[in-house]
């Protein structure tokens, strides 16, 4: 059986296409990766934490953080304490796969499967330069799953 989890330099891109996400939002956007061991795949899960006062009625929810939790990237500059859970607006995620040469699938905020690839370059929002990890990264726009549009984000 393959090892369906995120090696080191694929969680350093999933850190830095959070932070892309939380510059091109305009808000913090959490990353989690989640343990196989319930599932037998990593993934994480990219998400924006709820306001005080934000209505969840409509949305898709999901809890971020807690203890043990594998947060990565810089959390959009926001504290995160280590053993609270943060109720989020689930983006999407990517999940590890080994389906003939699917090594990778994103799943939107309604938990559809939107995306398959054998890179994980592929399903990323945002084009990364990997010489330069000060440049910053360009958008793709039709990998850029958003619900809302990012203005709308409150």
């Amino acid at each position: 059986m393959p090892n369906l989890t995120f090696t080191n330099a694929e969680i350093d891109l999933l850190a830095r296409t959070a932070d892309a996400l939380s510059a091109y939002v305009g808000k913090p956007v959490l990353a989690e990766i989640m343990n196989a061991d319930e599932t037998g795949y990593e993934w994480v899960a990219f998400a924006v934490p709820l306001d005080i006062n934000e209505d969840e009625t409509n949305i898709p929810v999901i809890q971020i953080g807690g203890a043990n939790a594998r947060l990565i990237g810089s959390q959009g500059g926001v504290h995160i304490d280590g053993n609270e859970t943060y109720s989020c607006r689930f983006l999407w995620a990517i999940q590890c796969a080994d389906i003939g040469p699917i090594r990778y699938i994103k799943v939107n905020h309604e938990g559809d499967e939107i995306g398959w690839a054998e890179q994980l370059l592929e399903l990323l929002p945002f084009q990364f330069d990997e010489d330069d990890n000060d440049k910053t990264p360009a958008a793709k726009p039709e990998h850029l799953f958003v619900q809302t549009p990012p203005d709308q984000l409150q």
